[in-house]
C-alpha cells in the first residue's frame, strides 16, 4: 500500500483499503513493538500545536520517538512568529525546511488544508476547529475493530456536542463507508449533527434522550460540550450538562456495550464508570499512539 508523501486532512483522504492497511500495521506494532523501534530512524516530526492538547500531541510525539525518530515543534503559539502576524503558509514553508513530516492542530477550520497546499512535506491534520480530526477517527476505529471484530452491523450512539465535535464529524464520515452501520444521534436540538455530515450517512435516528437510546447500542461514543466553540457563555452553561453517563444509567445498557470518549472529559462520563469493563476510553488512548505510529511510518514510506 503506497501512502508515502500523502497528506491527511480529512478521513475521506484515506480509502477503506488504506485504512485497513493502517489498522493491520498498528496490530503488527501492538504485537511486536520491538520490531518497529528503529523504523523511522533519522526522520523528524514537526509537532505544531496552535491549540491546547494532551493526548493528540503527546501520542504523536511518543509515536515518532518509539519509531526511532525525533521531534521538534511547539505547544504554545505565542512563543512563535505567529504572535508577530506570520501566516500559516509562511510558517509551514519554514517548518518544511527542517522536518520530514508535520502534525498540526489549529483552532480555525481549514487551516490544515491551507498548510498542505503550501507544504513540501506531508501534513497530518491533528484537529482543525470544529471541522475534522482524522487521526482520532483512526484511533476510534482501531478500538472498535479490536473490541468488536469489525464494523459491519453495529449500532453506534454519538452523544453530546454533535454540532462542534470534530471527532464525531470525522467518525461519522469514515464509518458511513462501511455497510450495515446504524447511527443514533443523541443531542439537544441546538447541538444536532450538522446537515453536511448527516447527508453523508444513510441509516440514522435522532433522539434527545440518552437513557432511551442506551439499550439498543453496541457502541456509545460520548463527547463533551466544548466551551471553546461557543460564542455565548450562557448557551454553554445551559447545555454543558445535557448528558451525564453514570453507573446507574448503565444498568439499562447491554453487557457487551463499549463506551468510547475522545477525551478530555468534563463531567459527561462519571468516574464511577471507569472501572466498568465496558469503558474502553483509556484503552482507546493507547491505541491512538499505535495507529499514529502506523500512520507516520506509512506517510514516510517506511512500511
Amino acid at each position: 500500500m503506497e501512502l508515502k508523501g500523502k497528506n491527511l486532512i480529512s478521513p475521506m483522504d484515506l480509502s477503506v483499503e488504506e485504512m485497513t492497511f493502517l489498522f493491520d500495521t498498528a496490530e503488527e506494532i501492538i504485537a511486536s513493538p520491538q520490531d518497529f523501534c528503529e523504523l523511522c530512524k533519522g526522520a523528524l516530526l514537526a509537532s505544531l500545536f496552535f491549540e491546547p492538547s494532551t493526548r493528540t500531541r503527546l501520542s504523536f510525539e511518543a509515536a515518532m520517538l518509539r519509531l526511532g525518530g525525533k521531534v521538534i515543534g511547539f505547544s504554545e503559539p505565542r512563543s512563535t512568529s505567529v504572535e508577530k502576524g506570520e501566516s500559516i503558509a509562511d510558517t509551514i514553508r519554514t517548518v518544511a525546511s527542517y522536518a520530514d513530516i508535520a502534525a498540526m492542530r489549529h483552532p480555525k477550520e481549514g487551516a490544515a488544508l491551507v498548510a498542505a497546499q503550501k507544504s513540501t512535506i506531508p501534513i497530518i491534520n491533528a484537529g482543525d476547529g470544529g471541522h475534522f480530526h482524522p487521526t482520532q477517527t483512526l484511533t476510534d476505529m482501531l478500538t472498535i475493530r479490536r473490541e468488536k471484530g469489525g464494523f459491519g452491523g453495529i449500532t453506534i450512539g454519538l452523544c453530546g456536542d454533535l454540532k462542534f465535535g470534530r471527532t464525531v464529524h470525522s467518525l461519522a464520515f469514515a464509518l458511513a463507508r462501511y455497510g450495515g452501520i446504524k447511527f443514533v444521534l443523541i443531542s439537544p436540538d441546538e447541538l444536532r449533527l450538522p446537515e453536511y455530515v448527516r447527508d453523508g450517512i444513510v441509516d440514522y435516528a435522532e433522539v434527545t434522550d440518552l437513557r432511551e437510546a442506551l439499550p439498543s447500542l453496541d457502541v456509545l461514543y460520548m463527547t463533551r460540550v466544548q466551551r471553546e466553540r461557543f460564542f455565548n457563555e450562557e448557551d454553554y452553561i445551559r447545555l454543558k450538562d445535557s448528558y451525564i453517563l453514570n453507573a446507574a444509567k448503565l444498568k439499562e445498557a447491554r453487557q457487551d456495550l463499549m463506551i468510547l470518549h475522545p477525551l478530555p472529559r468534563a463531567n459527561e462520563v462519571s468516574t464511577d464508570v471507569d472501572d466498568d469493563p465496558r469503558a474502553v476510553y483509556f484503552t482507546q488512548v493507547k491505541n491512538g499512539m499505535y495507529i499514529r505510529m502506523a500512520l507516520l511510518a506509512a506517510l514516510l514510506g517506511r512500511v
